[in-house]
């Protein structure tokens, strides 16, 4: 597990850097009409799993809900915590690892925090732990790209320059993944980094939900809860409920 690409690139500070622009708003904005949709009661026990620096957590806190977040990375963690109050609160933790047992009202992964694995074993751990981790009937809201809009709207190369650095990015789909691979300088230093995500389709979350033990209820297309179009719909958002 020490040399897979995520552990590496989002504890680098260029990762953030080429990301700004996920910021609190956009949070404020997606988080909103999620919320709509999952009727939550006041108070609820959310976990924001691969809560990254906490922007969604730290806006489900401000709307009176009870939120953990976890993370792989240690440095998104670290700044996390500097906004932890009574009822919000952030922990290093690998979601291949159990996380607490029938304890959570609902548990959120946002903006494409899923499909990391090399191996499906691993995405289907990850989602057996969301069930053991939630109460009978509690919520998974999952948020995904929508996989055959991505591979069909695949950008092969472009260069973004934030912050005086220019960050060179390529990417290609395989049957299974995209892969994205960024490389820039920096203060006479090169760095490359990738990524990759696998291309999990309407179906085949169907049948990871359901080995998980979680019966999928409802899919929408964007944020703004449109009916989810395979062809059309920019993300791929999955409500989720343990029997």
């Amino acid at each position: 597990m020490t040399n897979e690409w995520f552990a590496e690139w989002f504890d680098s500070p260029y990762y953030h850097i080429l990301y700004h622009h996920r910021d609190e708003q956009e949070a404020k904005a997606a988080l909103d009409s999620l919320l709509s949709a999952l009727q939550l009661p006041a108070g609820a026990r959310i976990l924001d799993l691969a809560c990254g620096k906490g922007r969604h957590s730290r806006y489900l806190a401000e709307q009176g809900f009870d939120v953990t977040g976890l993370d792989i990375s240690d440095a998104s963690i670290s700044f996390a915590r500097q906004s932890e109050h009574a009822h919000l609160h952030f922990y290093r933790h690998d979601m291949r690892l159990p996380y607490r047992h029938n304890y959570f009202d609902a548990v959120m992964n946002m903006f494409t925090s899923f499909g990391y694995f090399d191996n499906d074993r691993d995405h289907l751990r990850s989602l057996r732990n969301v069930a053991l981790g939630l109460k009978q009937g509690g919520v998974l809201l999952l948020d995904f790209f929508n996989s055959e809009y991505v591979r069909r709207r695949l950008v092969p190369s472009d260069t973004k320059v934030i912050d005086q650095i220019a960050f060179r990015m390529t990417r290609h789909a395989d049957a299974r993944y995209v892969h994205k691979t960024v490389d820039f300088e920096h203060e006479g230093q090169a760095y490359h980094f990738e990524e990759s995500v696998r291309l999990f389709t309407e179906a085949d979350f169907r049948q990871l939900l359901e080995a998980a033990g979680l019966e999928l209820r409802q899919t929408f297309g964007d944020y703004q809860l449109a009916p989810f179009d395979a062809l059309q719909s920019p993300r791929l958002i999955l409500i989720a409920v343990k029997p």
